[in-house]
């Protein structure tokens, strides 16, 4: 696991209560005056500039006018006071943006630069991962009828054949191989110019988080791995997955690259992973930052070496 010197992964530690039992209380807590609403607009999160900082928490009734106002999600409690997540229409975001007092933005921009407290990405996740879900579940699986929103938000209803669907969360296992004093790390063509990142890929049904890291590695890069060790997990509303780290036991390391999942792969050393890590690297190559767990998967290898694995 992360050591306490090193940084918190983004979307954790929330300090919500999610309550599950007093979900039932949508209703009373939208007419509570302390009860506040995250504002997810699209894609995107509404904050407001208040005593020179940011925020995401707004009055029910402020955040419902803002746009086509869509569902409402309780999300949790604080101290007490109701949390709820507010869905507002993607259209509204150009009018919001041009008020001086309001940004929207896109919320790993928002984790990257640090803009809010920790403690305020996690009900953000889970504010833009529980919306989502609603917008893609509009008719229910089973007939194709429409479903209603119950549970607070977390559950739907088919209004014909009763059916009961509930949010998912997609599992997705991140793997840093490892042999001996090296590591394997790839580059999708998506990502920024000069970062390198552990492998990646999502749990298929039937399948065990092991056989995924062993499969996805094998499928990507060519490498074949034995032991797999946990690392730790991290939600990832982009839009709805959970990243599950974990380290793997290179049994090869001749590389057979899948170019379409991967623009290329290599093998890295201990030292050039840490130059990678404090943007020292002469080539000027670098691992994403600390917000994502493939930063604490590296750096946890640069500390601790072959014995990530066990």
């Amino acid at each position: 696991m992360p050591t306490s010197s090193t940084p918190s992964f983004a979307y954790i530690g929330t300090r919500l209560d999610r309550a599950a039992e007093r979900r039932a209380e949508l209703e009373s807590a939208l007419t509570r005056p302390d009860t506040r609403a995250y504002v997810i607009c699209g894609d995107r999160v509404v904050l407001h500039k208040r005593n020179g900082a940011l925020s995401p928490l707004f009055p029910v009734a402020e955040a419902a006018g803002m746009g086509a106002a869509g569902e409402q999600v309780l999300i949790g409690f604080d101290g007490g006071a109701a949390r709820i997540a507010q869905e507002i229409a993607a259209d509204a975001g150009e009018a919001l943006k041009a008020r001086g007092d309001l940004q929207v933005r896109d919320l790993r921009g928002i984790a990257l630069e640090g803009a809010l407290p920790p403690d305020e990405l996690g009900p953000l996740a889970i504010a833009k991962a529980l919306l989502t879900w609603h917008a893609r579940h509009r008719f229910c699986a089973n007939c194709g009828s429409p479903t209603t929103a119950s549970e607070g938000g977390w559950r739907r209803d088919c209004t014909k054949c009763s059916t009961q669907h509930f949010p998912r969360t997609d599992p997705c296992v991140i793997m840093l191989a490892v042999a001996g004093d090296r590591c394997l790390l790839g580059r999708a063509k998506r990502f920024p110019t000069e970062m390198w990142s552990c492998l990646a890929g999502f749990v298929e049904p039937g399948e065990s988080l092991e056989e995924a890291v062993r499969r996805e590695t094998l499928e990507e890069a060519g490498v074949r791995t034995g032991r797999v060790a946990y690392f730790a997990s991290q939600p990832w509303p982009y839009p709805m997955s959970l990243m599950i780290g974990c380290f793997a036991q290179a049994e090869t390391t001749e590389l057979t690259i899948d170019r379409k999942e991967l623009e290329d792969a290599r093998w890295v050393s201990r030292d050039e992973a840490r130059t990678m890590l404090d943007h020292s690297h002469p080539q000027k190559l670098f691992v994403p930052p600390p917000l994502a767990i493939a930063n604490h998967l590296v750096r946890a290898f640069v500390e601790r070496g072959a014995g990530v694995v066990g």
